[in-house]
């Protein structure tokens, strides 16, 4: 097996796909890429047996097919050195010796039989195919990563949950304070079908996809869903469960409407929460029909920080308490220039939209639960 290859655009195709190999591997084999050699095609194969990323590079001059897994720490840390330069790669498939040449070196290293190397997962005949673009993909999982928990025990709530429908796409995520449903008409689907997504594959996607210029073929079933990108395949495994019926939990009833500047409510909460309470982060937004007062204080340091912003707001004076650092997170996740604020009263959620859509196929929600304010 013999190949020739450019040092720089290996190593693109190394760094991209490294992402996905865990510090922490239960096999051995895991620590290394799968270089597997088919005419002039190189296919990469690196995995974490949860999540599988491929790239494949087309090769002017290789002879021999064949199939090695070679330590990605040292091929990363080599191909980093090397100047734009032809590195060739001979590898013998009985001692699995890989050795690399280049214009002024030789380097050699031991690879391990790429047979070890786990199988991918086949999709069941009750599959589920769609083709979606690229940046609407992207944009979906954008608005809505943030939003995922960390819950060990409710795993369901560790992803995005895409929902497929014969009207519409959707992508839902929450960690039970926070909630953001990002939904578009612009894509419909024959059938009705959903998964989740987790969080790993969801940011490999996002890094991945901004390169795109075409569709994305995304295929899935109960337990697996594949990703086909024009220069990378993403395997994953899906999160399993059933997930939560968010619709349930999104007030449609709120009378009390606030309209405010996204960047001056952004950057005033930035200002004011460094004097809010360490522990609760706690701010408290007053609103009266032409201005919103903002306010934190921490009782233990004896510091407080009020600032007033111009706002437009229908419904009677409130007081409402959010975590400042939920807040600006949906804050920084949401791209108009004005915000709505829909609330119905200081204990029930307040839903923050944009005042004006970006595109006219796309609704976007995100959904806050407020903190107790102390009197």
């Amino acid at each position: 097996m013999r190949f020739v290859v450019s040092s720089t655009e290996l190593l693109k195709h190394l760094n991209a796909i490294s992402r996905v190999i865990s510090s922490k591997n239960t096999l051995p084999i895991l620590d290394n890429f799968l270089l597997k050699l088919e005419g002039t095609t190189l296919t990469i194969t690196a995995s974490d047996l949860e999540t599988t990323l491929i790239t494949q590079l087309e090769l002017e001059n290789s002879e021999e097919d064949g199939l090695i897994a070679v330590q990605a720490k040292i091929m990363l840390e080599t191909l980093k050195e090397f100047p734009e330069q032809p590195l060739t790669f001979v590898i013998d498939p009985d001692s699995l010796v890989v050795e690399i040449l280049s214009a002024n070196g030789k380097y050699s290293i031991v690879g391990h039989n790429g047979e070890d190397f786990p199988s991918l997962p086949n999709l069941s005949d009750n599959k589920h195919s769609i083709n979606l673009p690229h940046d609407l993909l992207l944009t979906g999982i954008n608005k809505t990563l943030f939003a995922t928990a960390d819950d060990e025990l409710r795993p369901v709530m560790n992803g995005i949950y895409l929902e497929f429908a014969p009207e519409e796409v959707t992508f839902v995520a929450s960690d039970a304070h926070k909630l953001v449903r990002y939904k578009r008409s612009d894509v419909k689907y024959d059938n009705v079908a959903s998964f989740i997504l987790p969080k790993k594959p969801a940011s490999l996607l996002k890094s991945l996809l901004p390169r795109e210029d075409s569709d994305v073929k995304l295929e899935f079933d109960q337990k697996n869903a594949f990703f086909t990108l024009s220069g990378f395949k993403l395997v994953c495994r899906l999160v399993e469960g059933k997930y939560p019926s968010y619709n349930s939990v999104i007030p449609l009833n709120n009378p009390n409407e606030l309209l405010i500047d996204r960047v001056d409510f952004y950057t005033t909460l930035k200002r004011v929460s460094v004097f809010a309470n360490q522990a609760s982060n706690l701010v408290r937004l007053k609103m009266t029909p032409s201005q919103l007062i903002v306010s934190a204080q921490d009782i233990d340091f004896a510091i407080s920080g009020v600032e007033t912003i111009n706002c437009e707001y229908t419904g009677p004076d409130m007081e409402i308490g959010f975590k400042s650092t939920f807040l600006i997170e949906i804050l920084s996740n949401l791209s108009s220039e004005d915000v709505k604020m829909k609330l119905s009263d200081h204990s029930r959620a307040g839903l923050l939209l944009p005042a004006e859509k970006e595109l006219e196929a796309e609704d976007i929600l995100m959904l806050l639960m407020p903190m107790m304010i102390n009197a």
